[in-house]
């Protein structure tokens, strides 16, 4: 960390003081995983583990992936999360002349059960910071890994009908509906852009909200097609062109930036392929064209694009459609009942 961005943390952490917190907390009741509501009410996740006799910690914010922070540190009573970022300056043509990095300082303090964050940032032009509170939940330990042979499962749903929407609704009504139903398939369907202003389509979710269940459907992806089948509205499984490339947790089936597939199993882009996927008692199994790629594995939080960061209430299924052109048959999903 240069100088002057060391200058500008000082500055931030002395202009909130010390966290107003009993000196009784240890860095040891930070350590954990914790479900965030992050300003604007999106969903977040932060991990803070002791490791090698230091603090580490990763961060999802909203959208994207979760990513390791810059630094994390405890003084008396609170924890400081710091997180980098990279500015471009540019000339009256549009020329990059300088990059400078500004310092965000996320402060949390326990309070009761609670943990209270303030997050604070400079402002990109440099007069100013912006502070914005929120607040995180402790997320519960990990149940025992399920025993799926004893799992009982109740009447299989038809999601989809093949003839139109029903039961199904944008996640947010204001972006631009892409999706309908031709010939039993479930299509999202985006205009090529022309310039201007790039069109927000929406994601599609279920009505019916479920818990613990088994998901079967088929998935068509287009050439750099790029999708999600979010489980709960919370846990997205990702769908992507990714035939052909190194394992990697943002490839087809994966946990998006969670959990890496064990093998391979991806079709070319254009062929029709299928997901088998069973949610049970926050562990995933996820079956990619016949092939298991992932098995009974835990899920420590939310992924980039949940709902909420809440994993204990039932939840929609949501399909992405907010990146590509994606089509979608035979959704099924049949709860588990025990």
């Amino acid at each position: 960390m240069n100088k002057g961005i060391c200058c500008t943390l000082v500055f931030l952490i002395l202009s909130i003081g010390r966290a107003p917190v009993s000196i009784a907390e240890t860095s040891d009741s930070y350590v954990g995983r914790w479900a965030l509501t992050i300003p604007g009410g999106g969903a977040g996740w932060l991990g803070v583990e002791q490791k090698n006799g230091y603090l580490d910690a990763g961060i999802l914010w909203g959208g994207g992936s979760v990513v390791p922070v810059d630094s994390v540190f405890f003084v008396d009573g609170g924890l400081y999360v710091v997180r980098l970022h990279k500015v471009e300056r540019k000339d009256a043509a549009g020329n990059v002349v300088r990059t400078q990095t500004f310092p965000e300082v996320i402060v949390a303090q326990l309070q009761g059960g609670t943990l209270e964050l303030t997050q604070m940032q400079p402002r990109r032009n440099g007069m100013g910071v912006d502070e914005h509170k929120f607040t995180g939940r402790r997320i519960p330990p990990l149940p025992p890994q399920p025993d799926l042979s004893k799992a009982r499962f109740g009447a299989p749903i038809q999601l989809f009908n093949g003839t139109n929407l029903d039961g199904w609704t944008l996640t947010n009504q204001r972006q631009t509906n892409g999706w309908s139903a031709e010939n039993g398939i479930l299509v999202n369907k985006q205009a090529p852009r022309t310039g201007g202003r790039r069109i927000s389509y929406g994601n599609l979710r279920t009505v019916a909200e479920f818990e613990d269940f088994n998901l079967k459907l088929e998935v068509n992806v287009p050439r750099g097609g790029n999708s999600g089948v979010y489980l709960r509205g919370i846990y997205e499984v990702q769908v992507s062109d990714s035939y052909g490339k190194p394992l990697d947790s943002h490839n087809m089936g994966a946990v998006y930036s969670r959990i890496t597939p064990t093998v391979n199993a991806e079709k070319p882009a254009g062929q029709w392929q299928s997901l088998d996927i069973t949610l049970l008692d926050r562990h995933v199994t996820v079956k990619l064209n016949g092939k298991t790629i992932i098995n009974n594995q835990p899920l420590l939080g939310c992924t980039g694009g949940a709902m909420r960061s809440d994993e204990f209430r039932p939840g929609p299924l949501y399909l992405q459609g907010d990146h590509t052109a994606i089509s979608y048959r035979n959704i099924v999903l049949t709860p588990i009942t025990n």
